[in-house]
């Protein structure tokens, strides 16, 4: 006999009494603090109203990108000249063919979330969704500060370079809108010094926005310090870095300023060098953070810009980054270590994109706990190609087996668009389902239901709080 329809309603993905209680009496009722995210300061700032559900739904999101291109569905429909309509339409092609992947979740929990539309997308339904889309679009609460509000957002953190201005941050601020938009140090360019060219237009920005000269690489370092003030000024408390791999070779400091003069007058650096810079630019990110308390974040081991052709048509972040394969324990333990002598090791979460990798970085970070900040180390949230149902389960389970699951800082959205924060409810509906079927099992205490109930509470939303200090 084939099961009543139970897709996506009220115990969706919630399999036993136990995950129901934890959701619906716990989870479900907490504000979101999306503390990595990638969205764009300015439609904050402006109250952005989006002319289409295709510009707020399909614009720069290289997930759906990625599944249009696997499907079939030439590059004019997706990164191309099509029309608003087309592009929608080639998506709704496209979403009978994600089923069991998480695409197919998010869009309906997205439609049903933001719009109130149960109804599933298909060729059939496309017309009729993007006219009901489109016209809640015009209506006032449907816009960026709108969709905000109905998720009862309570703060997010931007990505923002060192170099820049932060006028959208302060504009949001100054304008009294109640959800904290906070700026993020991302300062991967000053570590890419694999093109000088690239780099010396680079530290020529750092100069600008500093207000000072930059010859050597101690003037560098003074400008990022500069910077990092200025940031800290308009609210910053986390960094973040994306890197391919961490680093921590051997260096002096005369050798980084001799490799600084080289690449800064366009001489192309050996690899050896280039590792030299990126260790001690690492470390003096990470002093930084230290001196004014804030908590720096990695996530590492992506491969990107796999496709050259794409990336030369239309740049980076166009859906042809994967997952990178690089052994690294050896340079993360030298690099927590030597902060850590230093007693400079500030609070830190760590994500992995590669799998392979992810009981050794849960283990790695539980050496460096030092009792000082309940949680100091955190292993963080699935990433990217895993924060998916599978995944997620992974990275729960790994944390509760190397570390306290209880002290977790939960999820974030780490994306574009502003239709991403039901991404914050799959995870607590996974969570839930995956503590109540410990429960069900007689794996934890049924008389300790309330109990478990707070620690719910406090991985969705007052560990984040309170780590973070917002």
């Amino acid at each position: 006999m084939i099961a009543m329809e139970t897709f996506l309603d009220d115990n969706f993905l919630l399999h036993s009494d136990a995950a129901r209680e934890l959701y619906h009496g716990h989870a479900e009722r907490m504000p979101i603090i999306d503390y990595h995210c990638h969205l764009d300061p300015r439609m904050v700032a402006d109250d952005y109203r989006f002319r289409s559900i295709t510009e707020l739904w399909l614009g720069g999101d290289h997930y759906k990108w990625r599944a249009m291109r696997a499907n079939g569905v030439p590059e004019y429909y997706i990164t191309g000249q099509a029309s608003d309509w087309e592009k929608f339409q080639k998506w709704a092609e496209t979403v009978p063919y994600t089923m069991r992947n998480p695409l197919f979740h998010w869009t309906c929990l997205e439609l049903k979330t933001a719009f109130g539309i149960d109804t599933l997308l298909t060729p059939d339904t496309a017309r009729d969704i993007y006219e009901a889309c489109n016209e809640l679009l015009r209506q006032p609460g449907y816009t960026a500060r709108g969709f905000m509000r109905r998720y009862r957002v309570e703060a997010v953190c931007t990505t923002d370079d060192p170099v820049d201005t932060l006028e959208h941050h302060i504009r949001t601020r100054e304008s009294g809108f109640e959800i904290k938009m906070l700026p993020a140090w991302r300062p991967d360019k000053v570590m890419a010094v694999e093109n000088p060219q690239a780099f010396h237009s680079y530290v020529g920005k750092q100069a600008e926005a500093s207000g000072m000269v930059i010859n050597t690489y101690d003037d560098l370092l003074t400008a990022l310090r500069i910077r990092h003030q200025f940031f800290h000024e308009q609210g910053c408390r986390l960094s973040d870095h994306g890197l391919d791999r961490f680093y921590a070779d051997g260096y002096t400091d005369s050798e980084v300023r001799r490799i600084f003069l080289k690449v800064f007058g366009g001489t192309v650096l050996t690899p050896e060098e280039a590792g030299k810079f990126k260790s001690a630019m690492l470390i003096e990110l990470a002093e930084m953070d230290w001196e004014r308390g804030w908590t720096q974040q990695y996530h590492f081991g992506a491969l990107r810009n796999n496709r050259t052709q794409m990336y030369q048509s239309y740049g980076p972040d166009a859906g042809c980054d994967s997952i990178g394969e690089w052994h690294t324990a050896r340079e993360m333990s030298a690099f927590f270590d030597t902060l850590d002598r230093r007693g400079h090791l500030t609070k830190t979460i760590v994500y992995n994109l590669n799998p392979s990798a992810s009981t050794m970085v849960a283990a790695m970070l539980g050496n460096f706990q030092d009792g000082s900040v309940p949680g100091k180390m955190q292993y963080g949230a699935a990433w990217w190609f895993l924060d998916q149902k599978d995944g997620i389960e992974r990275q729960l389970n790994v944390l509760s087996m190397q570390g306290l699951l209880s002290r977790f800082v939960g999820m974030l959205t780490d994306s574009r668009s502003f239709l991403s924060y039901p991404r914050h409810e799959y995870f607590r509906r996974i969570l839930c389902n995956l503590i109540g079927e410990d429960v069900e099992n007689g794996e934890l205490p049924a008389s300790w239901l309330p109990r478990i109930g707070e620690m719910v509470e406090d991985i969705a939303y007052n560990n984040a709080k309170s780590y973070l200090s917002f």
